[in-house]
This record gives C-alpha cells, structure tokens and sequence, in this order.
C-alpha cells in the first residue's frame, strides 16, 4: 500500500508520450512532456493506479477509462470539450473523468497527480 500526500517524492517516473492512437492527442499549447508509472494493473487488466506528471502547456485527449485523480502538485484546468464544463485543480484537489470524455487538459504549473483507472474490458 503506497500513500501519497501533496508535495511527496513520488519517486521515479518514465517518459509517457502522447503517442497512443485512441487517445487521439492534440497538442495546443507549448511543448508539455508527460511521465508517469503504474504502480499496479495496466495493460489487459480492468483496472490501473499509479503516477502522472505533465510540464506546462495544453493538449486535448479522448480518456482511456473511468478515473479518479488527486493533483499531488501543481495547477491545471480540465474541460469537458462537450459540454463546457471546467474544472480548475490544484494540490489536494480530487477529479473524476470518464472513459471516451473527450477533455483538455491545460497545464499552467507542472502538475502531479495519483491515479486510479477502470475499464471493464482491460487497458
């Protein structure tokens, strides 16, 4: 069991790209770079948790899975591109996407964030 709290080391973390065809990335802002690790599930399973952190700038994506994150550090925004709706996080606040919410995700402050995914049919 890992607990995390904002302004943690989280420990080491590995390039992610924005490189995943279905997640249909679209970057709109600056050059962010992301990195992150699965502490358990991932691929073929239902469920994933671990770490995220992004640099400044802006993308779009379609999410991959139901998720509930906590931002760790750093400050960000998060519209939902259909309906508008916007959510602005910093350290200590919680968020929840759906799977296929096409979101963007505006980095003012490199962010960190913990997760915790599901997807009935695996990642």
């Amino acid at each position: 069991m890992r607990r995390y709290r904002p302004g943690d080391d989280v420990g080491p973390l590995e390039q992610w790209p924005f490189d995943a065809p279905e997640s249909e990335y679209r970057i709109l802002r600056g050059e962010p770079v992301c990195h992150g690790r699965l502490d358990a599930g991932g691929p073929g399973h239902a469920t994933r948790r671990g770490i995220w952190r992004c640099s400044e700038g802006a993308f779009a994506c379609t999410e991959q899975g139901d998720e509930m994150m906590v931002i760790l550090e750093g400050r960000c925004r998060i519209t939902d591109n259909a309906t508008g709706d916007v959510l602005d996080l910093g350290p200590g606040d919680t968020a929840f996407v759906r799977d296929g919410m096409r979101v963007t995700w505006d980095v003012a402050e490199e962010v960190t964030k913990a997760f915790m995914g599901w997807k009935p049919g695996g990642y």
